[in-house]
């Protein structure tokens, strides 16, 4: 009762008419530079943290929250309409988003995008409300060999489900693992895949590698083939959700909050794991298996539902423990620092006004995004009118702006145009671009684990398992990688029954 009464207190904070304008502000930059490819929400709230010196507190985090949450609208836009994801959350939106664009379902695709974005923010706020303090103490206990298991969790969902077969799958998430590799080794400072270059002591950062896959080498294909194929503008489609629609996405859109909010909970979460989790669970729960891959709604639904919870749950970690879980977290921590303000638990006792604002703010922002969102759809869609040499063409010029905008080097280009090439050759040759991109974004932080997991444990491969979590975590493991075997078994016995 007393975090309602809180958070009513927030609204009267969050709707004062600066407040609000800082939302409106904030909404609609995240949700402008989402939409361009590479710059996402951290690159946001990082270039304009200097800007909000002068801000009072409360009205600067609200705006953060605004470019937070708009940039990961905005990020589905692109990876729907381009398959270029403007951030690493909107990587599994291009799966069946794009092939929904292609067939003239675009404003569909965008439209269960923002009303997914709607349901996950609503409920991952509630939860954020309600369970704070309980996520939070779940969160401290989690140690090295489960964050491990997780990892490995995602790597073995993501290579099951996706491409032609588990085969080609593993040799897509092992490409993505060697490129996590470059750089420096976090432990020994040992240099590894640098040949020498100082540029790629800090790695290959995941924005390049995302874009390069993704866009460079989606327009590259595009450009292989359309000597054979005119290439004809796409239809955009009907710009709403119809009956048939809604009846296939209402239930991802709840389902995908309860896997995205602990997620971006816990430490090395964020929105990654859960989208992928999310993606495989409406595949193995949907009645329209054969449609994934070629245009499935409850992919697009699912998946941005639970990357919209997460940031709540990313935000319950750093306002309860002051710990930050992804990389704009870890933005919005300095800039607390920047004002004294040290979050943690006696945070809610400090400041409550500029706490609950905030929670509130996001409320306030969920429906402003979608307001703006969803009659914006069926324009966003037209994009798809443009004739495709023109329309690949500006891609790749917002692509290269994107990648040289993360480190400002010249050999950030030559990179991208490298992994471009690789996304290429691994579409001509049948193999999954996203458990390339899982391996690496988690590949690094998967090492570390084990490595420490390993270090506590004395060398022993026991210290792996030895915490019920791991151990549920590997038994879902298990379970994932027997099922199509079992299934085979038990079909075998109902024919022979039969």
């Amino acid at each position: 009762m007393d975090s309602l009464n809180s958070l009513i207190d927030g609204f009267g904070t969050a709707l004062t008419p600066i407040n609000l304008l800082w939302a409106v502000i904030g909404v609609l930059l995240g949700t402008a530079i989402g939409v361009l490819p590479g710059i996402g929400p951290a690159m946001a709230v990082a270039l304009l943290l200097p800007v909000t010196y002068g801000l009072e507190p409360t009205g600067a985090f609200i705006m953060f929250a605004g470019i937070y949450y708009g940039a990961m609208f905005g990020g589905s836009t692109t990876s729907i309409l381009l398959n270029t994801p403007g951030e690493s959350a909107a990587v599994v939106a291009a799966i069946e988003g794009n092939p929904m664009a292609k067939a003239g379902r675009g404003a569909q695709a965008l439209a269960a995008a923002a009303v997914g974005h709607f349901a996950g923010g609503m409920i991952g706020t509630i939860l954020l409300v309600a369970l704070a303090p309980t996520v939070a103490e779940l969160a401290v206990d989690i140690g090295a060999p489960d964050y491990f298991a997780i990892m490995v969790l995602a790597f073995i969902a993501v290579t099951s489900v996706l491409g032609s077969s588990r085969i080609r799958g593993l040799a897509s998430l092992l490409i993505g693992l060697t490129i996590g590799l470059v750089g420096l080794d976090s432990m020994t400072g040992q240099e590894r895949l640098t040949f020498g270059s100082l540029q790629l002591a800090d790695g290959v950062d995941v924005v390049i590698v995302a874009v390069g896959l993704f866009a460079i080498g989606e327009a590259l294909w595009v450009a292989a083939h359309l000597r054979r194929n005119a290439g004809e503008p796409i239809p955009v489609g009907r710009p709403w959700l119809g009956k048939e629609d809604v009846k296939r996405t209402w239930k991802p859109w709840l389902r995908g909050p309860f896997i995205g909010f602990p997620f971006g909970a816990i430490p090395a979460g964020g929105a990654e794991i859960p989208t992928f989790l999310s993606y495989v669970s409406e595949k193995r729960l949907s009645k329209h298996k054969k449609e994934f891959g070629k245009g499935a709604i409850e992919g697009v639904a699912g998946p941005e539902s639970a990357a919209s919870a997460s940031a709540a749950g990313t935000l319950t970690s750093m306002l309860t423990l002051g710990l930050p879980t992804t990389a704009v977290a870890a933005v919005m921590l300095a800039a607390f620092q920047q004002y004294g303000i040290q979050p943690g638990p006696l945070l809610f006792e400090r400041e409550p006004d500029l706490v609950w604002g905030l929670i509130a703010s996001l409320f306030v922002g969920m429906v402003l995004l979608l307001a703006l969102n969803l009659p914006l759809a069926p324009v966003w869609a037209k994009l798809l009118r443009i004739p495709r040499p023109y329309l690949y063409a500006g891609i790749l010029f917002f692509a290269g702006v994107g990648a040289y905008a993360v480190g400002g080097e010249a050999l950030d280009l030559v990179i991208l145009l490298l992994i471009g090439l690789l996304g290429f050759g691994m579409r001509r040759y049948g193999l999954p671009v996203l458990p390339a991109v899982i391996g690496v974004i988690l590949g690094p932080a998967a090492e570390q684990q084990l490595r420490r997991a390993l270090q506590i444990s004395d060398g022993s491969f026991s210290g792996l398992v030895n915490t019920p979590f791991s151990v549920t975590v590997y038994a879902i493991i298990v379970i994932l990688l027997a099922w199509p075997l079992l299934k085979k078994l038990i079909l075998r016995r109902r024919n022979v029954s039969a």
